[in-house]
């Protein structure tokens, strides 16, 4: 469990990044902050792992204060992804998976063997081992960086936009990767977008923010696509815009799901019986 208590951040020049903010992420939880540039989406995540110190307030995890831990060792049990991959060029893709596990002790033959098995987990074929980074594609890239994050079997995993700098169609197929691995990992996710539909894609709970951390509503997807909190909330969703706006049609005896415009996005089923 992550638990922000009250924490702001006030950088030496007077920029006031975050205010005043407090939010829960329950243990096993996929929790996403969705905001504009200045919203201190960021800043917060970097709390976490102490690559940002709060200027008030407290970070804990699992109730023990991050201040009180030691920062390396903190940042080698939390789980990293951030947009660019970050991937050590100089290494090989096997290399870099297995960095955390071979800084804690784990032998190169072992933490190899994991670092294989990893990139298998993430969707790509374990023969890219032995490849470098700039060997491979954006994609590639990302998956690496997931596996990497995944490497010493962190309990948390911090995503910082990683899905932000491929194009649409790999990001599509990376969101949905994240969701398979979250399915069967149950990892404790913090994760962090500006884009709305990413969050209500990937986040059980999403806290929108105003700039300076300001907390303009958080829920489910489906709690805050139906009861704004606001018209900032309202606007950021984009419940008045055609997207949100849908309504049924009966075209050949089926119900089809259409946007404000007319256009088609979906065909509606009858929910599945639930089995007892």
């Amino acid at each position: 469990m992550i638990r922000f208590d009250h924490v702001g951040k006030t950088y030496p020049d007077g920029t006031t990044a975050v205010e005043d903010f407090s939010l829960t992420v329950d243990s096993h939880a996929s929790v996403v902050l969705v905001g504009t540039s200045g919203s201190g989406k960021t800043t917060l995540m970097r709390m976490v792992n102490r690559m940002v110190d709060p200027t008030s307030g407290r970070v804990l995890i699992d109730d023990e204060d991050v201040a009180a831990m030691d920062p390396v060792k903190l940042r080698r049990r939390i789980g990293y992804v951030m947009q660019a991959s970050g991937l050590l060029p100089h290494r090989t893709v096997a290399e870099n998976v297995a960095t955390v596990p071979h800084l804690e002790g784990v032998s190169r033959r072992r933490s190899r063997s994991r670092a294989l098995a990893l990139l298998e987990m993430v969707g790509l074929d374990h023969k890219l081992g032995d490849r470098y980074p700039s060997q491979l594609s954006g994609g590639q890239q990302q998956r690496v960086g997931v596996a990497r994050a995944l490497a010493a079997d962190p309990n948390i995993l911090l995503m910082d936009e990683p899905f932000g700098a491929v194009d649409p169609i790999v990001r599509a197929e990376l969101q949905k990767e994240l969701l398979r691995l979250q399915s069967e990992l149950g990892k404790t996710i913090l994760f962090v977008t500006h884009d709305i539909d990413e969050a209500f894609l990937l986040g059980e709970k999403v806290v929108i923010l105003k700039p300076g951390g300001v907390v303009a509503q958080e829920g489910t997807p489906s709690q805050i696509l139906a009861d704004p909190a606001d018209d900032f909330v309202e606007t950021f969703v984009g419940s008045g815009r055609g997207k949100r706006a849908l309504h049924l049609e009966e075209v050949d005896g089926r119900q089809v799901v259409v946007d404000e415009s007319g256009r088609p996005t979906g065909v509606l089923h009858a929910a599945p019986e639930s089995r007892s």
